[in-house]
């Protein structure tokens, strides 16, 4: 169970979009998470990973290295 605080005219928004279609209000916040939680996990755990990389003081390898040594030239 989660509870959240929405200003009043995304939820004014919200209503109106779950009463014309027949659906929940829940049903639609779900549909909102799902699609850009994705996103959001992605964008803060790359921050995040970036942040301790920094920390590490590890020396950062170019990626025009990379690919050699991967054997991805072009």
């Amino acid at each position: 169970m989660l509870a959240v605080r929405l200003p009043k005219e995304i939820e004014d928004r919200l209503s109106r979009l779950a009463r014309e279609t027949g659906r929940t209000k829940s049903y639609y916040v779900r549909e909102a998470l799902l699609r850009y939680l994705d996103d959001l996990e992605d964008a803060y755990l790359a921050e995040a990973a970036y942040e301790r990389f920094l920390a590490s003081r590890e020396e950062a390898v170019p990626i025009e290295e990379v690919e050699r040594n991967l054997g991805l030239e072009d």
